[in-house]
């Protein structure tokens, strides 16, 4: 998969930074991005929030549960988050590879009512094969869930704000696929590694202050 730091579509409708050609944000943040883009993208009340909850930076990441590399992707976001105390990662479910991927979504979404996102979140992408409703309901048993329950929550309506507004922001900021990480005011598309998040980090840090 080709990596690529991202040239956000409409950068100039949106004031964000057009990235150099090593990735970096304009040193003089010239076009930082709009503080309430950083506010929807950042503190949505619907996303799943791991690390450090008064982290000084904060990392995005877009991911469809049937993505390749979002898959690759789950243990160098661990490492990260257990090796930096001061960051916090905005998970956003952003299903964009047909309905089993939408189902999943919200059932791991759901599972934030009964305090096992991450595991969910976990056993979906540890899934042999494409992740259908099935293999979503089972995952949910083998962690523990309350299916009933979940199925409930699913129709919840933060569940459907968080999709909404994952599509939402996406197509706002010209986004291309998935795994899309933002950081500061830099995105990064395809498959990273944990050397290379922690320089997107590093970099956001530099940036924002």
């Amino acid at each position: 998969m080709q990596r690529r730091h991202l040239v956000l579509a409409g950068a100039s409708l949106l004031a964000l930074p057009v990235l150099g050609r090593a990735g970096l944000a304009q040193e003089t943040r010239d076009n930082p991005m709009p503080d309430d883009l950083r506010q929807s993208l950042e503190r949505d009340p619907t996303a799943p929030v791991l690390g450090n909850p008064q982290g000084d930076i904060t990392l995005t990441e877009f991911f469809d549960y049937n993505c390749p590399f979002c898959r690759k992707m789950v243990e160098p976001i661990h490492r990260l988050i257990t090796s930096d105390r001061n960051l916090r990662v905005v998970f956003r479910e952003w299903p964009v590879f047909g309905e089993d991927s939408d189902f999943a979504a919200r059932a791991s979404l759901a599972s934030l009512q009964q305090g096992k996102y991450w595991q969910m979140h976990r056993a979906l992408f540890r899934t042999k094969g494409r992740v259908t409703e099935a293999a979503t309901m089972r995952a949910a048993r083998d962690v523990g869930l309350d299916t009933a329950r979940l199925e409930r929550d699913m129709a919840a309506e933060p569940v459907e704000r968080h999709i909404s507004m994952s599509h939402m922001l996406a197509e706002h900021m010209g986004l291309i696929g998935t795994p899309t990480f933002v950081a500061g005011d830099e995105g990064a598309f395809g498959e990273y590694s944990l050397d290379d998040l922690r320089g997107l980090v590093r970099r956001a840090r530099e940036t924002m202050g």
